[in-house]
């Protein structure tokens, strides 16, 4: 089935990013995406790595473009020779409220609504499907940020098969202090159910073994109230002996550090497909 094109932006150095839509029967409607097809896309048939770029809580799929810059940071690290020409996804996780929040957020199973089931049952195989991707482990990744990290860091703990490499900037992972009490809201108990320290330290040795099938990065800055939170993951990673390439500049939960953090994504990501 070919997608639902609702806009297309192309730029000068030839890449485009396309604001699409998909059918989805888990979810009983159809759901947005974003696309970035790097340049020469549409000139042959060569197959291009696939990175799946998550965005946070109170987001949608058009965060990374619209406040991100990805387009800009992207065509500029593949043109520099650092990052492979390369698909970026960027899936809606968004909730039901004004504002993106509230009900169906998120990146996890909640009643109702089951988001990770259409991401790794639909998503993916509808992007497979649709474009020219390299349809394997070794030319799939998976980023996101905040909300998005955490769902990263779960999604590939899980399915390790999937995505040859992880990469999570200020991700909600665990359950730190900081966060708020939602009484007991859908979403903060798909959290809770998904803590990604917990599951590294409960890691049996077959599943310690799966997780060192992905090259892990996290990023978190020295500011951000998810600090604790990240180190703790990193420090449980690091005990199980899974290996981790960690970062901690200065900055804060904020696009300004997203957007920096962004190329060396794109360049540990290459590293992998490779």
């Amino acid at each position: 089935m070919s997608a639902v094109f609702m806009g297309v932006t192309a730029f000068a150095q030839g890449s485009k990013v396309i604001n699409a839509e998909m059918p989805s029967k888990i979810l009983g409607e159809n759901k947005t995406y974003t696309i970035y097809l790097p340049e020469g896309y549409d000139n042959d048939d060569t197959r291009y790595p696939v990175l799946y770029l998550l965005h946070g809580a109170w987001g949608n799929d058009r965060d990374w473009t619209e406040k991100g810059t990805m387009h800009e940071i992207t065509d500029l690290t593949v043109r520099s020779g650092t990052a492979l020409p390369m698909i970026v996804v960027m899936p809606d996780a968004r909730g039901i409220d004004e504002n993106y929040g509230g009900e169906r957020m998120g990146y996890f199973n909640v009643p109702g609504w089951n988001y990770e089931d259409y991401f790794f049952n639909e998503l993916i195989p509808y992007i497979d499907a649709t474009y020219r991707t390299k349809a394997d482990k070794t030319g799939r990744a998976i980023a996101g940020l905040s909300m998005g990290g955490g769902g990263t860091v779960a999604y590939a703990q899980k399915h390790p098969e999937y995505f040859s490499s992880a990469c999570s900037l200020s991700g909600l992972v665990g359950l730190c202090d900081q966060r708020p009490d939602d009484n007991g809201s859908d979403f903060y108990k798909s959290l809770a159910l998904n803590d990604q320290a917990k599951y590294v330290d409960n890691a049996d040795p077959d599943t310690t073994d799966a997780l060192k099938t992905v090259r892990w990065y996290a990023d978190c800055g020295d500011d951000d109230f998810l600090a604790d939170a990240n180190l703790a993951f990193y420090t449980s990673m690091r005990r199980k002996g899974i290996p981790i390439e960690y970062r901690m500049r200065d900055g804060a939960h904020n696009w300004t550090y997203w957007r920096t953090a962004l190329p060396d994504v794109l360049r540990f990501c290459s590293i992998s497909f490779k």
